[in-house]
């Protein structure tokens, strides 16, 4: 919002020496964020020109300037010996005879800008004919200003060259613009922001919408005709409940906006237009109440406020033709034809035109829920549906369509019709009862009450007496927020004014103390010690969206019947294109792998700590209860029973090389064996025992996948390498690796006792050993009957060699196994080690059919 200061004084008694610094300084400490300050920073002469002469010349690089001479008077003259100025310009939007704005050498503008003359396209160019964004004034880049166009012919025709633009644009006076945050739409306007004005610094306050000065004439039925007819209001709220229309007829189709209204409207930063459309963005930015105007003439019926029909269609104002939706509330004639989406844009049926003579006037109250979800749907963010979203006032719809008739009348001739339309459904306002020391308890400060109850009534408020509950406690208030605050709504909401009225900066930083705890979770020590060991292994941590589209399923591979493809879809997704929750991380953590092999990373190690979402079948409806006391028992049951079991999962992708090349060797690529390798350090660090066994699962490679889980069974993830046509569909490069992990079962597996194991001081014996096996036999399973057949005294069974070839039979492989054994206090003896060994190849003999190799 851009406050000019000098129509802020109309409102409230802002100091005449008072800087537009010092004016946002008074706004900050209300709560508004300073976004910027504009005018008053133009130096130098910046003067009315005549174009003389223009004569286009074609560059080597297809473009065409003009070359001109333009008589800027007496500046001209003391700079040049009373010759004109010659000035490149690029603009081609005016002609010789023009008034345009001519800034000369020795002037800055906006930004430090220094003009000089300077050589360029072959002639010295002694100034710069400027546009509305050169000066500060606009953003229009396009073209030049000519001031007939700005001024209108008459205004134009008193001034000559050389007159000062400066104070005839007003680039002097100042503007400050402040970002208005959702819940303080009042400020969307030069009332709001002159009130927030008057409560921080007590200057004396002016509501130019006060009926003593603007009285309002009583509605009557001779008004134009409307009808709320909202037969689908949204949350039982309807969409419209307070409709005003005035109608002005006769007014001259010719006429323009005067010079200080057009002026207003550009220091605000909004482009004037045609004489009815800049008297209702005029009030509408005075008094923050939007307003439309329509051709009388081209209406046919009463006006009908109502939902969109299945089907409708409606071209806005942007020569845009839309498809409406059955939640839009319309402006219909007669209820038959769409005239605009209410508080967001009209239709070109009835727009106000160079011919239009008779014009009818809205000013409305629409339901700001769904004034925001029809101008998202449609994707049209206008000044009216920015006010109406944050709330408006809905007392001032009268006054601010009386102010808008007048200054048409005013200005554009005609009278207003004596009827006065005012639908009026409006609900009652509900008062807040207040305890006036909840102030105290909140903040942390002593608010007396009666500065409490000052404060709020600084606000706007009407406050009154209330009986207290007890009688040895104070007595209460009731609080009845003004209109214009629709966010005021309980307790914390007025404390939050009482505090913003006292001054934030007042209220001093007080550290809380810590209350004692018992420090982190067993969960949360395993989140950290498993990012902590990712990290130190080389991966680098990535979050990623959890939302996937239903494609991605078929490019993973799964099975029509994976459960993993029952996945949630969002009612309101982000994107269309990925409407549903994730149901493992390496679904989504393979697009951030891609991304950044696409941006050259050859050689990339991802992990992610994440949620997924796990139906396991429909999902319910959870109850929505209220907010004003804790939902017993039941109710919480029934929504933890309606949400899907969300587990964390830690999903890790490898690609490229894992060790690097360089002059101690030539690197050694990622593989299957690293992702499992990577999954078992994390398990060991946590004292939890993995088994490990081929299988082939989805999407990786059935050759090179495998399950990890618990001694018990109980499944942990799967590692290993990617199937080849995944790779290709996800466009990523061969040979990659991940892994994806359950963490909360690794969480529960390892929130147990830890025993440490005595340290064994005995010298350790060692014995190796090679197994025959049939190929489709888990090494895994192996290695569990040794483990079980070696009883006690064996400290570790590694296998260090896997072969298959002639010099074992088909369908078979060979197993090498070196044992570990030691005994406490005593060294073994080799008859011991031998019989150890024995006892464990019986025992994978009689499990798993092995044969010692070469018997």
């Amino acid at each position: 919002m851009r406050v000019p200061v000098s129509w802020l004084r109309d409102y409230v008694d802002v100091p005449a020496d008072a800087t537009a610094a010092q004016v946002a300084a008074s706004l900050v400490r209300m709560g508004l964020e300073e976004e910027a300050l504009h005018g008053g920073d133009i130096e130098g002469p910046l003067v009315v020109g005549r174009v003389l002469e223009l004569t286009p010349e074609k560059q080597k690089n297809g473009k065409t300037i003009n070359w001109c001479r333009v008589d800027v008077g007496e500046n001209g003259q003391r700079l040049t010996d009373g010759t004109p100025q010659g000035i490149v310009c690029g603009a081609h939007n005016f002609a010789v005879g023009d008034l345009v704005v001519v800034v000369l050498p020795g002037a800055v503008l906006p930004g430090g800008f220094e003009i000089s003359a300077r050589k360029t396209y072959g002639h010295v160019s002694a100034g710069m004919i400027c546009s509305a964004a050169e000066l500060g004034i606009g953003d229009d880049h396009a073209g030049i200003i000519v001031l007939s166009e700005l001024l209108g012919e008459q205004e134009a025709a008193k001034l000559q060259p050389g007159d000062d633009a400066i104070e005839l644009l007003g680039l002097a006076d100042q503007t400050v613009e402040v970002t208005i945050t959702p819940d303080r739409g009042y400020c969307f306007s030069m009332r709001g922001v002159a009130r927030e004005y008057s409560l921080a610094t007590g200057a004396a306050y002016r509501d130019p919408a006060d009926p003593a000065d603007r009285p309002v004439p009583a509605p009557n039925d001779s008004g134009y005709a409307v009808r709320l007819a909202d037969e689908a209001p949204l949350r039982g709220v309807p969409g419209c409940d307070r409709y005003v229309a005035r109608v002005v007829r006769g007014v001259d189709a010719a006429a323009r906006s005067p010079r200080w209204m057009a002026k207003r409207l550009t220091e605000a930063g909004m482009r004037p237009i045609s004489l009815a459309v800049d008297v209702t963005n005029y009030v509408m930015l005075a008094l923050g109440q939007p307003l439309h105007a329509f051709d009388l003439d081209t209406l046919s019926g009463e006006i009908v406020v109502r939902r969109a029909r299945p089907g409708e269609r409606l071209r806005t104002l942007d020569d845009v033709d839309r498809d409406l939706d059955p939640e839009d509330l319309l402006i219909t004639d007669g209820g038959a034809v769409p005239l605009a989406i209410a508080g967001v844009m009209g239709g070109e049926t009835s727009e106000v035109s160079a011919t239009t003579t008779n014009v009818l006037i809205e000013s409305a109250h629409f339901d700001p829920t769904t004034v925001a979800r029809s101008s998202r749907r449609h994707k049209l963010a206008t000044e009216a549906s920015r006010r109406y979203e944050r709330g408006v006032d809905p007392d001032v719809s009268a006054a601010a369509a009386q102010w808008a008739a007048e200054l048409l009348v005013e200005h554009g001739g005609g009278r207003i019709d004596d009827g006065v339309t005012d639908v009026d459904h409006r609900a009652p306002r509900e008062p807040v009862l207040f305890d006036p020391a909840l102030a105290s308890a909140l903040v942390g400060i002593a608010f007396p009450r009666e500065e409490v109850v000052a404060s709020l009534k600084a606000l706007g408020c009407d406050v009154a007496e209330a009986p207290a509950p007890h009688a040895s406690e104070e007595p209460l208030v009731t609080v009845l927020p003004p209109p214009w605050r629709p966010d005021l709504t309980d307790g914390p909401d007025l404390v939050e004014e009482v505090a913003r009225l006292h001054g934030y900066d007042e209220i001093p930083s007080v550290l809380p103390e810590a209350p004692g705890g018992r420090g982190l979770t067993h969960g949360q020590q395993v989140r950290r010690t498993a990012a902590d060991l990712l990290a130190g292994a080389g991966l680098v941590e990535v979050v990623t969206y959890p939302f996937v589209s239903a494609g991605l399923f078929d490019q993973l591979g799964l099975p029509q019947d994976d459960v993993r493809r029952q996945a949630v879809r969002l009612a309101n997704p982000l994107s269309e294109e990925a409407p549903l929750m994730r149901t493992s991380v390496v679904s989504t953590l393979l697009e951030a792998l891609r991304r950044n092999v696409a941006r050259g990373l050859k050689d990339v190690a991802l992990f992610e700590v994440g949620l997924v979402c796990l139906p396991g079948g429909p999902v319910g409806a959870a109850p929505v209860p209220g907010v004003d006391r804790r939902p017993d028992e039941a109710t919480l049951a029934a929504i933890h029973a309606a949400v899907p079991a969300q587990p964390r999962h830690i999903g890790l992708a490898l690609t490229g090389l894992l060790e690097h090349k360089g002059w101690w060797g030539p690197g050694r690529p990622a593989q299957w064996s690293d992702a499992v390798d990577v999954v078992r350090r994390l398990a060991g660090e946590l004292a939890v025992e993995l088994t490990v066994t081929a299988v082939d699962h989805a999407p990786w490679h059935p050759g090179r996948c495998a399950r990890l889980a618990l001694p018990d069974g109980t499944q942990v993830g799967h590692a290993g390498e990617l199937h080849p046509k995944v790779l290709s569909a996800l466009g990523l490069p061969a040979r990659t690796c991940a892994a994806e992990v359950d963490l909360e079962v690794l969480i529960a597996a390892s929130d147990r006792p830890v025993s440490a194991r005595p340290i064994v001081t005995s010298p350790p014996a060692h014995s190796d050993v090679a197994l025959v096996v049939p190929s489709d036999v888990p090494a895994a399973a192996v290695e569990q009957a040794l483990r079980d057949g070696a009883g006690e005294l064996l400290e570790v069974v590694a296998l260090f060699d896997v072969y298959e070839g002639d010099q074992v039979a088909e369908g078979h492989r060979s197993l090498a196994y070196r044992f570990t054994f030691r005994a406490p206090g005593r060294t073994l003896t080799t008859d011991e080690v031998n019989q150890l060994r024995d006892r464990a190849v019986a025992e994978a003999a009689r499990r798993t059919g092995a044969e010692l190799r070469g018997n």
